[in-house]
Parts: C-alpha cells; sequence; structure tokens
C-alpha cells in the first residue's frame, strides 16, 4: 500500500510543536539542485537603511545563485551605476558585491545615495532592496558661551542638553570633570531627549560642572558639551542679600513658595499625542516638579497595561511599552502627586505599521503543462499597496506571457511551458515603508532524485518520535513511498506518518522499529531509492535525583545525581546553579556522582541542576538549596510614647537567612545601678515590630532587641537610647526577715535588701521596728541605711519578738510590711533530763528513757536529746587516758531511744544531755548496764602439725571476740575419700581451757576435713575449716622401691605401652559412643616445701603412680608432697579438690588414672553421709586411697 502524502496533521500535542516547526523549516528549506537550470536568487543583501563609517571602505553586499551563474548590475538613484568609470568601485569576482575603497582618497559623502543591485541569467532577473547608503556623522557642540544659574532652595530646574544632530542619534548621559556619572534619582533625572530635570534644588546640587556628554557609538566617539555651573542659595543667604529690597508681602511670598503642588515640565499641557510604529518600542514619559517631590503612576484608559511587555524606566517617569502593536492605541495618563496635590496628563498613543508579511511568495517549480500559483500577502496600517515586477520590470509593460494572469495579490499560472521561467518581484509599500520579495517560476522536466545521504544512520532514544529524511526533487513533483526490511511491504499510515517533504516519521519509536528504510521517490519519467538505518537507544535517566536541602551557613552539603545510561552512549554530567555554570570555587568540588559544596554561604543559595547529556538526549533534575542561619540582629531600635511606667519600643528585624523569626528576645540594662549587665524583660512574637515595655520607677534603661529562629538566636542589637524613669516611693519591702539572737542579750534583724532596680528612687533606708511578743510595750522604729542587718543589744534571753522592716526612699515609703516573729538570743541550757532508765533489750541492744527538761530552763529552740555512752576498760587498756565515747541525738523533744551496736557481755555507762541552737545542758547522771552474753566469734586460727600415720595434732587460737565465757569447744571431722564422698562425721567435746589435741587411731594415708567452733551459754559461734591428710605406710614404700628393677626391664616398659594404647583406644571408642566430649581437666598442684621420700603408689604393683589427661594422656607431676612441719594452714587448702568443684562419678582405671569432671561449689556446712564436701586434688586423693 503507498503511503499517501499528508499536507496536515490533525491533532499537535505540546510535546510535538518543536517537531512540526522542525518540519517546516525543512519543507521550507527545499530548493532545487544548483546542478539543475533555475532563475537567479538573492541570498544576501546590504540593509535597507546602510550606514556606513566614512573612516573604511564602504562594502554594498550582493550575493545570488542560478544555473547558470547569474550576472550583476547596479542602479544608483534609480540610474544605471557603471562601475567601469568609477577606479575607486570594483566588483567582487563571481558576486555582486561593490567596494568602495575611500581610505586611500575619495570622500564617503561622494557616494550617498540608493543603490539597487540586478542578479540576470537567461531564466529570469532577481534584484534587491532599495539600500539607501549614509555615512555616520558625529559634528561637534556649536560654541556657546553658558551664564552661571543662580536660583533658590526648592526652585525646579531644567538644564538643556540639545546635542548637535548625528547618524545615527547618539546616546547622551551627565558627568563631572572627573567622568563620574551624576547621580540621578526621584528627584533629578534626564529625560528621552537629553535635558537634565531637577523637580526641586538642594544646596548639595550646587557645582560647577554639569556636562553633558554624546557618544556616537558608529564612529566610537564622545563630544562634549561646555560646563554648567548651578548654585543654590537657601532663604537664609537670600534674606541676607535681598531682604532690604522685599517688602513683607513679597518677603511672605517668597518663603511659601518653597512648597508647592507639582506640575509637569515635560509634556507640556493636560494632553499630547504620541505615533510609534508596529513591532518598536513605545516610550512615554512625564516629568513634573514640585515640593516634595512628586511621584508619578501611570493607567491606561478603558484598559490595563500589558504585564510582560511593559517597563517602568527612569524612577517610573518613563513607560515603556515593548512589540507594540495595534491594540496598543489608545490613551494613557500619568499622574504626577504630592503632599500638596496632584496633576495629570494624556497621551493619545496611535500605533502604525509598516508593511509586514501575511504570506510571502514562494519559489515554484513546475513541469511543462502544469498549473500554478504566486501568492504575496501583507498587511499595514495603512494598507500596504501591492504591485508585481517580472524581471525587475513592472509586469504592466513586461512582455506577455499567455500562461500568466494576475489577480491582485495572485499570479495564476495555467498550462506553463518552459519559455515561463521567470523570477517575479511583490511590492507591498504604504507611506512607512516597503517589502520587497523574490519568488522564481521555474519549469523543467526532471525525473526524480534523492538528495539525502545513502545510507544515512539514525539513532534515536526509545519512546521518542524518529525522523527518517529523505529529500528529494523532481519535476512533475515525486511521489514518496517507504519501505522496512530488504523485501518489506509499504508502510501504512496507521502506525507512520509521511510529510510533504519526504521524511516518514514514527512517532513512537520501540527498540523492534530499529532496521533498514527504504525511500522510493517516482514521477512519470523515472524512479529514485535510498536506504537508511535506524538504531534506537535506552534513554538516559537519573536513577538518583538531587534533593531539597536545608543546610546551616558554614556546614557542608553534597547534591546526588545518579545518571543510567545506553551502553553504547557517553554521557557527560554538568552541575549548573540558577541554569548558569557553577562560580569558580575550591569550595565545589565534583566527583563521579555528587556535587558537594563546603563552608556553605548565603551567596550559595539558589537551585542546583544536574544535567546529563548523550549525543541524542539530555536529562535533567534539580534541587533547591536553603541557606539558613540565626537571624540577623534586628536595627534601628527607637524609643516612642514615654511614660512614667511605660514606654514604645520599635524596631527593625534583621534578614531572616531563610529560616522565619518565631520570637524577639527583649533585654533591658540599668545604667545606673547595674551597668553592663542585661537582664531578660519581655518576649513577643516574631511577627511583631513593636512592644509596650512596662518600666520601674528610677531607672535609667537602655534596651536591645535579639531575634530567634529555628536555627538559634540572633546576635543582640545595637543597644537603644536610654531613657531615665522618674522617681517614686519603694512598690515592695525586704524579704527574708529574720530575728535571731548571736548572744544571749541581742536580738540580730536581718533581711534580704532591695536591689537598685527595685529601690525606685535616690536615698534608699529601712524602718526596722521591734517589740516583745509578750508585752506591752509600743514598737521601737530606727532607719538604717541600705545595709542588710540590725542588732537590737539588751535584751532577755530567748524572749518572742515581733519583727517588721519596711523599705523608704526620698520620696516616700513602701506599703506596710509584714510582721514576722523572731527571738532573742539563745543561752546553754541549765537542767540535765531527770530519771534516765535503761533497758537491755538483747546482747547488742539497749533502750534508753528519760523525763524532758522544764521549757524555761532550755533558753533557746530545743533542738533535741544527746546520749553519751562508752564501754568500761579491761584491766589491761585502763592505763589509757582517752575513752572512746560515742554520741546519739534523738531530734526534737522524744524522751526515748535505741541504743544499737552494743558488745555482748560488756559493762556501759551512758549520760543524757539536753541540746538547744546554743549547744549543750549539764550532763544527767552516769547510768551504769551490762549486756548479756552472746555466741563466740570463729577461733582465731586452726593448724594441724605433727601427722603420722595414724593421728594429727590440732593446735588453735581462742576467738578474737568470745563475747561471754567459753564453755567448750565443737570439733567435728570426716574423712574424704577418691569419689569425695564424706565418711562418717564424729564429733568431739574440748574443755574451753585447751588449745591443742591430738586426734588418733586415724587411717593411714587419709584426708579429713575438720569444722571447729566455739561455745558460750548463748550458744555455738562460728566455725573454722580446716583439711590434713596422715602420712603413708612406710612397708608399702619398701614395695615400691622393690619393683624399680622390674620397671626398668625393657619387657615392662613394652607392656607398660601396650596397656597404655588399648586403654587409650578405649577412651576413644567410649567418646564416640557417647556422642558427646568427655574431657577430664585436673588440677595439680605442688608444695615446694614436699617431703621427697613420699610418693604415691600403684597398690596392686607398688609402682609410682602415673595420671595422665584422657583427651592428650601426657603424664601429670608426681603426688602432692605435704609440708614438713606437717601443718595444713587454711589458705593452704588449695590443694584440695575445691578448686575443680564436686566429683561426679569420678573413678580411677586399673593403671591409676583419674578420670572424672569436676565443678565449682565449695562445702560450707559438714555433711553426713555420702554428701560431698571440700573436694582433695586428684593427687591427695590417690594417696588417701584404699
Amino acid at each position: 500500500m503507498q503511503l499517501k502524502i499528508m499536507p496536515k496533521k490533525k491533532r499537535l500535542s505540546a510535546g510535538r510543536v518543536p517537531l512540526i516547526l522542525f518540519l517546516c523549516q525543512m519543507i521550507s528549506a527545499l530548493e532545487v539542485p544548483l546542478d539543475l537550470l533555475q532563475p537567479p536568487t538573492i541570498t544576501q543583501q546590504s540593509p535597507k537603511d546602510y550606514i556606513i563609517d566614512p573612516r573604511e571602505n564602504i562594502v554594498i553586499q550582493c550575493e545570488a545563485k542560478g544555473k547558470p551563474p547569474p550576472s550583476f548590475s547596479w542602479t544608483r538613484n534609480g540610474t544605471h551605476f557603471d562601475i567601469d568609470k568609477d577606479p575607486l568601485v570594483t566588483m567582487k569576482p563571481g558576486s555582486g558585491t561593490l567596494i568602495i575603497n575611500i581610505m586611500s582618497e575619495g570622500k564617503a559623502e561622494t557616494y550617498e545615495g540608493v543603490y539597487q543591485c540586478t542578479a540576470r541569467n537567461e531564466r529570469g532577473a532577481a534584484i534587491s532592496n532599495n539600500i539607501v547608503v549614509r555615512p555616520s556623522r558625529s559634528p561637534l557642540w556649536t560654541k556657546e558661551k553658558l551664564e552661571p544659574i543662580i536660583l533658590r532652595n526648592g526652585q525646579s530646574l531644567v538644564l538643556p542638553c540639545r546635542p548637535p544632530v548625528g547618524l545615527p542619534p547618539p546616546i547622551i548621559f551627565w558627568m563631572d570633570n572627573s567622568f563620574q556619572r551624576l547621580p540621578q534619582s526621584e528627584r533629578v533625572s534626564q529625560g528621552l531627549n537629553g535635558d537634565l530635570y531637577f523637580s526641586n534644588v538642594l544646596p548639595e546640587d550646587t557645582r560647577e560642572d554639569y556636562i553633558c556628554y554624546a557618544r556616537f557609538n558608529h564612529t566610537q566617539t564622545i563630544q562634549q558639551k561646555q560646563p554648567i555651573s548651578v548654585k543654590v542659595i537657601s532663604v537664609d543667604e537670600l534674606n541676607d542679600t535681598i531682604a532690604a529690597n522685599l517688602s513683607d508681602t513679597e518677603f511672605y511670598s517668597a518663603k511659601s513658595s518653597r512648597e508647592r503642588p507639582p506640575t509637569f515640565l515635560t509634556p507640556e499641557g493636560n494632553a499630547s499625542n504620541k505615533e510609534e510604529l508596529r513591532g518598536n518600542v513605545l516610550s512615554l514619559e512625564c516629568i513634573a516638579e514640585g515640593l516634595p517631590t512628586p511621584i508619578i503612576y501611570w493607567i491606561k484608559e478603558d484598559g490595563i497595561l500589558p504585564i510582560n511587555r511593559t517597563f517602568y524606566k527612569n524612577f517610573k517617569k518613563t513607560l515603556q511599552i515593548i512589540h507594540v502593536s495595534e491594540a496598543d492605541s489608545g490613551n494613557y495618563q500619568c499622574i504626577a502627586k504630592n503632599a500638596l496635590g496632584a496633576i495629570h496628563h494624556t497621551i493619545s498613543v496611535t500605533v502604525k505599521a509598516a508593511p509586514y508579511w501575511i504570506m510571502a511568495p514562494q519559489n515554484l517549480v513546475l513541469s511543462p503543462g502544469e498549473d500554478g500559483t504566486l501568492i504575496c500577502r501583507a498587511n499595514g496600517k495603512p494598507k500596504p499597496r501591492i504591485s508585481w515586477l517580472t524581471n525587475g520590470v513592472p509586469v504592466e509593460i513586461a512582455p506577455d506571457d499567455p500562461s500568466r494572469k494576475i489577480d491582485g495579490d495572485t499570479i495564476i499560472f495555467s498550462n506553463v511551458q518552459e519559455r515561463s521561467s521567470a523570477v517575479y518581484q511583490c511590492n507591498a509599500s504604504n507611506e512607512y515603508g516597503y517589502l520587497l520579495a523574490n519568488a522564481f517560476v521555474n519549469v523543467l522536466a526532471e525525473p526524480p532524485r534523492i538528495l539525502t545521504p545513502t545510507h544515512t544512520l539514525y539513532q534515536v532514544i526509545a519512546n521518542r518520535p524518529a525522523l527518517l529524511d529523505c529529500a528529494f526533487f523532481g519535476s512533475p513533483l515525486p511521489t514518496i513511498e517507504w519501505f522496512k526490511g530488504a523485501k518489506g511491504s509499504a508502510l501504512h499510515e496507521d502506525i507512520y506518518v509521511l510529510h510533504e517533504n519526504g521524511t516518514l516519521e514514527i512517532p513512537v519509536a520501540q527498540k523492534d522499529s530499529t532496521g533498514t528504510y527504504t525511500c522510493v521517490a517516482r514521477n512519470k519519467l523515472g524512479m529514485a531509492k535510498n536506504e537508511v538505518h535506524l538504531e534506537i537507544k535506552d534513554p538516559t535517566r537519573i536513577i538518583k535525583q538531587p534533593e531539597y536541602a536545608v543546610v546551616q551557613r558554614g556546614n557542608t552539603v553534597s547534591f546526588e545525581c545518579e545518571v543510567k545510561h545506553d551502553h553504547t552512549l557517553i554521557p557527560t554530567v554538568i552541575w549548573l546553579k540558577d541554569n548558569s555554570e557553577l562560580p569558580s570555587d575550591e569550595r565545589f568540588t565534583i566527583d563521579k556522582d555528587h556535587l558537594v559544596i563546603a563552608d556553605v554561604s548565603d551567596d550559595d543559595s539558589g537551585t542546583y541542576t544536574c544535567v546529563a547529556n548523550t549525543t541524542l538526549d539530555n536529562v535533567s533534575a534539580s534541587a533547591v538549596l536553603s541557606v539558613v542561619d540565626v537571624p540577623n540582629p534586628p536595627f534601628d531600635l527607637e524609643l516612642t510614647n514615654p511614660l512614667d511606667k511605660s514606654v514604645q519600643l520599635s524596631w527593625t528585624p534583621g534578614d531572616d537567612n531563610n529560616s522565619p523569626i518565631t520570637k524577639f528576645i527583649i533585654e533591658y540594662e540599668d545604667t545606673m545601678h547595674e551597668a553592663g549587665l542585661w537582664h531578660h524583660h519581655a518576649e513577643v512574637s516574631g511577627t511583631q515590630t513593636t512592644a509596650q515595655l512596662k518600666l520601674s520607677p528610677y531607672v535609667n534603661y537602655s534596651f536591645r532587641v535579639m531575634a530567634e529562629n529555628s536555627i538559634g538566636r540572633s546576635l543582640p542589637s545595637e543597644a537603644s537610647e536610654q531613657y531615665l524613669t522618674k522617681a517614686a516611693e519603694p512598690d515592695k519591702n525586704p524579704t527574708a526577715v529574720e530575728g535571731l539572737g548571736s548572744e544571749p542579750d541581742n536580738l540580730v534583724i536581718t533581711w534580704k535588701p532591695l536591689n537598685g532596680f527595685e529601690s525606685n528612687g535616690p536615698g534608699l533606708q529601712y524602718k526596722v521596728s521591734w517589740r516583745q511578743k509578750d508585752g506591752d510595750d509600743e514598737w521601737t522604729s530606727v532607719v538604717v541605711a541600705n545595709v542588710s542587718k540590725y542588732i537590737v543589744s539588751g535584751t532577755p534571753t530567748f524572749v518572742p519578738y515581733l519583727i517588721k522592716v519596711q523599705a523608704l526612699n526620698d520620696v516616700g515609703f513602701a506599703p506596710e510590711p509584714a510582721v514576722v516573729m523572731g527571738h532573742s538570743g539563745e543561752d546553754l541550757p541549765m537542767v540535765a533530763p531527770g530519771n534516765v532508765r535503761v533497758t537491755v533489750v538483747n546482747s547488742t541492744l539497749a533502750e534508753v528513757h528519760w523525763d524532758p527538761v522544764p521549757l524555761k530552763s532550755i533558753r533557746g529552740h530545743l533542738q533535741g536529746y544527746r546520749i553519751y555512752y562508752w564501754k568500761a576498760q579491761s584491766p589491761s587498756k585502763r592505763n589509757r587516758r582517752h575513752i572512746e565515747k560515742k554520741i546519739l541525738t534523738f531530734q526534737g523533744s522524744k524522751t526515748h531511744g535505741m541504743l544499737p551496736g552494743l558488745e555482748p557481755f560488756s559493762h556501759y555507762t551512758l549520760n543524757v544531755r539536753v541540746v538547744n541552737g546554743k549547744g549543750e545542758g549539764p550532763a544527767s547522771a552516769d547510768q551504769v548496764f551490762n549486756t548479756p552474753e552472746g555466741v563466740p566469734s570463729a577461733p582465731s586460727s586452726l593448724k594441724i602439725v605433727n601427722p603420722t600415720l595414724d593421728s594429727l595434732t590440732l593446735e588453735w587460737d581462742p576467738p578474737s571476740h568470745p563475747n561471754g565465757i567459753l564453755t567448750e569447744y565443737t570439733l567435728k571431722y570426716q574423712p574424704i575419700n577418691s569419689t569425695h564422698e564424706l565418711g562418717p562425721l564424729v564429733d568431739l567435746k574440748i574443755p574451753a581451757n585447751k588449745t591443742r589435741w591430738t586426734l588418733k587411731n586415724l587411717n593411714f594415708s587419709t584426708r579429713y576435713k575438720f569444722y571447729f567452733y566455739a561455745q558460750t551459754s548463748a550458744g555455738s559461734g562460728s566455725q573454722i575449716t580446716e583439711e590434713a591428710v596422715t602420712t603413708v605406710d612406710e612397708g608399702k614404700m619398701a614395695m615400691a622401691s622393690r619393683q624399680v628393677d622390674i620397671a626398668t626391664q625393657g619387657w615392662f616398659i613394652g607392656l607398660m605401652c601396650a596397656v597404655a594404647l588399648l586403654i587409650l583406644i578405649l577412651l576413644i571408642v567410649c567418646f564416640i559412643r557417647r556422642n558427646k566430649g568427655g574431657k577430664y581437666p585436673v588440677k595439680e598442684k605442688e608444695d615446694a616445701r614436699a617431703d621427697p621420700e613420699i610418693q604415691p603408689m600403684k597398690e596392686d604393683d607398688g609402682t609410682f603412680g602415673e595420671y595422665s589427661d584422657a583427651e592428650d594422656h601426657k603424664p601429670l607431676k608426681k603426688g602432692s608432697r605435704t609440708p614438713s612441719d606437717r601443718t595444713v594452714k587454711k589458705e593452704d587448702s588449695d590443694d584440695s579438690l575445691v578448686d575443680y568443684g564436686e566429683g561426679v562419678n569420678g573413678q580411677f582405671n586399673e593403671d591409676g588414672s583419674f578420670i572424672g569432671q569436676y565443678s565449682g561449689k565449695k562445702e560450707k556446712e559438714p555433711a553426713e553421709g555420702n554428701e560431698s564436701s571440700e573436694a582433695p586434688s586428684p593427687v591427695n586423693a590417690m594417696n588417701s586411697f584404699v
């Protein structure tokens, strides 16, 4: 199916508008190939209004193309310009451009005129615009004598510029002798005509160098007017010079004229007219004088000013509307206003239009016998006149062509032949200008040709339109078909779009769109085709975009931009700030995916954009950086509405640094009383800029303000002016009033004085008053200076007083103060507590009772009762001088108390005293009591000495604290076998006067555990434990020595190794069968003092025993040795199995090695039967094995 040409597309989305514009450009750019016959076409020419620099050669451009190449000719001022007759004029080879050499000789003015170029070949002639050539001019100011201008302060002034007429017009500005621009403002400004306008003058306007400059940009020259001198005199100066010559009426008139309502300096009158051409800039100006300086406003009657095209210049004195159109015609009103009145001026604006194209004629290529049209449509105000020319000659006088018919702005061609080829010119003109367009009619018979290069490769991003070019030419116009693949069918219009210029559009290219496409062009004279290739690429995407960031000034911020792209494309990533390049600053660093900004400043705020570019597409992502900080300090503090006790404070907030101000904190300084110390006064919301502050009398206030936002608090503002409030009587009295005596006969009255801020006035003093509470005396008063205490002497001891302290100053007294109660000084109590009784509760606790002393005898505030108690010294310590006494204090009026922590079986003495604020009273009579017996402490030591085969001797020291009379000792002991089982417990009573005891008939080589404690009549005390071992049988020792010779025989050593290996194999088998580890750690220690003669032996063969670990079968050290002094100390009992805990199924193998597992528990109490106690070590266990 042939894909039909679509002249237009019905639906256009916003995203496809640029595509359509591109296609339109392609269509309009279709040209006849230069190897084919065609009429001339003007390709380049100088502007219509051509202003030249008279110091350089004149170049008038005229370039054209055609087949055959055209020849060129010129006219000047409507007549033929023969360049061969002027030696200064040459024509550029192959071109119509004129070069006039005036640098060597000649003047530019000689060649001023209207030039037109004609390009001609056998198929027609094209003409250029009329080019008006004029040399630029920058004339000097005419010399003139300028008188100094003297005027009164406040008058208006216009300094004329009147620059010389130049070509083009100059740019005007005012400067002084130092080439510094004169400052301009709402009061002083430059008008559009170059004059300098003063709405009113001030003394500072006096100067002698007001200079108007004219800059001629074309020749890069500046011309200067003569300086103008202006002197402004004040009314006082005027009075001194002319007061004698003025009447009172004239003098008043001169003085009052200084202030006046506005009047216009330009334009004049109430109304004026303005005409402007379409497309230009409309500039309207109103400048007014008056005092105060008027302000200018602009409105459009019956309409609004265009928002996007309206601009105000020169302090709103100039209104500009760009790209003006007929719709901008109307009445514009400027209003000048000051405090004394307002005036207005109406400017009627008319917008005219030079001709502009609606449809310019286009080149027309026809084949013999075809029809066609040339259309030339233009508009303007007034409406332009359309005229036609053919080959530069008016069509009315041109040779007749039967195929041509003219119908106003249209030429209709029918059944054209080769002789119909020509160039037609359309001229649209009115009083404001003209338009000239060349369009040729070229009659050709040509088979199709495709102009697009063959095998062109197109690369397109997926899901975007793909445009495959097929630029073609042929006459008559060929039809176009597209095919995909080598043997594909014609592409259908439901998926593809074929444009008039031959371009194939794939609206949404997909991966399967990749391939080879063939374009075929056909007309009646032939056919042409071309192949192009299409590749679809993955789009570039930003998968991690930069994110909005809020950063405090001085910190570091990082933006991320991770890009994913087609693997065949190489992207470049650039960063922009506010759509411009990043600042050239070392604080900005860019790595692969990040932009990092260090030490962020306020200038870094803005929008940061990551742009990823490839040869086919680009994507971008942006994030805003807000730089925040604590606010800048407020400023311009001002105090208003001052009253006796209030004032209004106002301020101007500083910059909030992108974080809204939440509140303002107001502080004050009292420069009179506490200079340099600032106090919090008030807080207001962040939207307020004023605060009504309450004040205290007689304070010299200064205020400062701080702003606070979410980041923090600003620095304080500058201090405000000082404000001193009037003095007043104090409005409060001292606080913390107390009355306490320091001696028995005085009363010390103290108080917290007022600070200077609270004094409310000068001469701060205090009126101190007192009287006895229970008496009928009048108040006694005294006025004291600004102190904090007063001492009343000669008072009775500890009597209640009523006290009050009142503040006063030079203005008056504070309100009546509150009355507080105090007491005169205390003295030591006179009476001791009576009827002291002691009840012994137990051996360590006693309860004491006493009768209270009379209140009057206390002579002060009762603090409580204090018990002194001490233990009677033993005869051995009685010679010591110091007796350690213990003290217990019972608060308040308690009449009994408990004495804890007493020692049993002791003799104690105590007494009781009453305590007040002054000290202790006399002691009561000593009371003696005894504590009963208690249980004793453990014996101080226990040693086992002289061990033999069947006996052990125990030695001990009595308890350090017997806590009574010892009645007897109890010794309990029991044997410990190799399985940690305890044998039967033996209980033995020993008289209290013994410190040594021998146990006989014990088993040899056996470990025993001993428990030993003392007793009183109160019971048994704490026990001490120890262990010891009886010695080894000498007969077995001899047996072991006889076995030495056998043990050294080779066969015996081999047998033992075989037995050991067998045991190892059995152990491994057991280990596997149990499915758990069997580690048998045995802690073995040697005593350095062991007897080398005593070694453990195996019972079956008399050899020395070796003990191996079940894990690695390494030989252990020989059995433990008992100390040579036969003493087993408590601290030496670590050789027992207590380090390893109780034995669990412990046993010995036949070869004497020990297998077992121990955990770390200790036995504290003796146990009967098989209960475990402190376990022996493996070596000692071997010694006791039977």
